[in-house]
This record gives C-alpha cells, structure tokens and sequence, in this order.
C-alpha cells in the first residue's frame, strides 16, 4: 500500500511541510517533562493517573480526527497493522502504570533518569528482530548507561535509613522497564507513521492503551472515580501538557526521523523534571550526588549509544 499523505505530513523535503521537527521535538521536551512532578503531586492510584490521563486525551485526539478527516485513513488498515496499533497501546499501558507507581517510590530525578534508557534499549531491539548488529561505540554507550543507572540504583538498596529502601529499589526497577515498554511503543510508531496520519496512528494507539489501562484498572480493583477536583486538574494537566504536546508530538516526528532520534529528546527530560521537581513547593526534592552523578552518566551513555548509525541504516524503518 502507498504511503498516505496526511496534509503537513508529507516528505521533509516538501514545501507541505509546515513545521520543523526540531521545533516539534523541543515543545514535546517542555511538554514530557511537566510528567514527573505532575504525577508526583497526585495522590490517586498510578492506574488512575494513567486512565484519566489518555481519557482527557481521547477526547482532543477525537476532535483533531474529526476535523482533519483523518478517520477515513482506518479504511486502509491492514488486521496486521491493527494489531500492531494495539501492540503499541497496550506496550504504553504497561510503560504508563510502571513510570507512574515508580514516581511514588523514587525520586523525581531517579525515575525520569531510568526511563531515558529508552533510546539504547531501541537498539537492542532493532538488533534482535531487525538483525542490525550494533558498533563499538553503540555497545559502549549502552554499558555506560546500564553502569549509571547502578549508581542511581544502588544507594536505594543500601540505605536502610531511608526507611523504605526496597520501596526505592522497585521504583528504579520499575523506571527501568517503564523504558522497555517505551521503546516497543516507539519503534511500533515508527513503522506505522511512515504510512499514517498523526491523528489516526494515535487514534488507534491511545485507544488501545485507554482499553488496557480500563481492564487493569478493573482486574485490580482501582477506584477510578470520583475524582476530587484538584486530581481532575493534574490529569487535564497530564493530558495536555506529556501526552498531547509531548507524546503526540513525538509521534509526529516519528514520520520523519528514525525511533532512536526521536527518543534522544527524551535525554533532556531528566534535567527538566529535576528543576521542576527541585522549584515546586509542593515537592522541593532535591536530586542527591548519587542521583546527579549516575544521570550523568546515564546520559552520557545513551547519548553515545544513540547518535551511532546502526549498519548504516535507519533503527526503526
């Protein structure tokens, strides 16, 4: 099948196109890093969070289809791209619920710092299914980010005056496979955006993800509402700010750029959050010099394992 043409998203090289995805790319940076301290400053359940979160969503995704005519570009689905819509959803589900509750056990800058693992973890996967074999410098990048993120993980589990030490390790844990799900989300959306539109690739995916967050919230006996009106705000929040301007928007440069150039944007989530976290009253965490100096490394890592070419093709094509 030929790709769509959706109105701005033709080829970058086109005069259609009417945004840079470097712009796009940095409004989804302000926006992803808002996430952290907004669901830090919730008290409901992590699956509550993240069902009220896509389901403010949906309703925008649902107007932009409606007005962009996008919907009719579902006719055109394959069962085997459908599947892998809702692969995509139900990968971000899982990667909603794990970075959430991990928000609640961790720090701020611990999490947001683990969950940027992502672009390394990209590689890894395109190695296995896509049969890319990553360089020397992509191997190094990613046993540097694996050593930084001991160093963040460690001194949880071996501070038994913190009270909850476990607590904190699970968060990282959960960090850490928050960037797993990630990926799959991600390297999913490349292939897919090459051919649809933002607003019906998203359509689907969220729809997906707001199904499966429904059956997880249901099997495991979450109150989802009444919610008290200050919670409504931090999701309308979350859904406005990380999920549209943030995870929409890099989904729209998905079209454009491989998986894992995308993801390096998600490198500047940790210093955003941290200063966020670090500047609200209602939070006030300051990251610690363990926190500091794995993140930096992290970074560092993930940064060099990422802006390596793969066997001189695209990661996720």
């Amino acid at each position: 099948m030929p790709p769509v043409n959706s109105g701005i998203e033709n080829s970058t090289n086109s005069p259609a196109t009417r945004f840079s995805p470097g712009w796009v790319l940095a409004a989804a940076l302000v926006g992803i890093s808002f996430a952290g301290p907004l669901v830090r400053l919730s008290a409901a359940d992590p699956l509550a969070i993240a069902v009220w979160r896509l389901a403010f969503s949906l309703i925008i995704v649902a107007v932009a289809l409606l007005l962009s005519g996008q919907w009719r570009e579902w006719r055109q689905l394959k069962l085997a791209e459908i599947a892998l819509a809702g692969a995509a959803g139900v990968a971000l589900a899982f990667h909603f619920w794990a970075w959430n509750t991990s928000i609640h056990l961790t720090t701020i800058a611990a999490s947001v710092t683990l969950v940027s693992l992502q672009p390394p973890i990209v590689i890894g996967i395109s190695s296995i299914f896509l049969h890319e074999t990553p360089s020397r410098r992509q191997v190094l990048g990613i046993t540097l980010a694996v050593l930084g993120a001991m160093v963040i993980a460690i001194p949880a589990w071996l501070d038994h005056s913190a009270g909850k030490p476990a607590s904190a390790l699970l968060g990282n844990l959960l960090a850490v496979s928050a960037a797993f799900t990630a990926a799959i989300y991600y390297t999913i959306g490349r292939h897919l955006r090459i051919k649809y539109g933002i607003w019906s690739y998203v359509g689907l995916c969220y729809g997906a993800c707001a199904i499966a967050l429904l059956l997880m919230a249901w099997t495991t006996g979450v109150h989802l509402a009444p919610q008290p009106g200050r919670e409504i705000g931090i999701f309308a929040g979350l859904a406005i700010g990380p999920m549209l301007l943030g995870h929409t928007g890099l989904n729209w440069a998905l079209k454009y750029m491989p998986a894992y150039v995308v993801n390096l944007i998600v490198l500047g989530e940790p210093l955003g959050a941290t200063i966020l976290g670090a500047l609200i009253p209602a939070i006030r965490q300051i990251p610690s010099a363990a926190t500091i100096a794995g993140g930096a490394i992290v970074l560092t890592g993930v940064l060099l394992a990422a802006s390596a070419t793969v066997s001189g093709r695209d990661l996720a094509a």
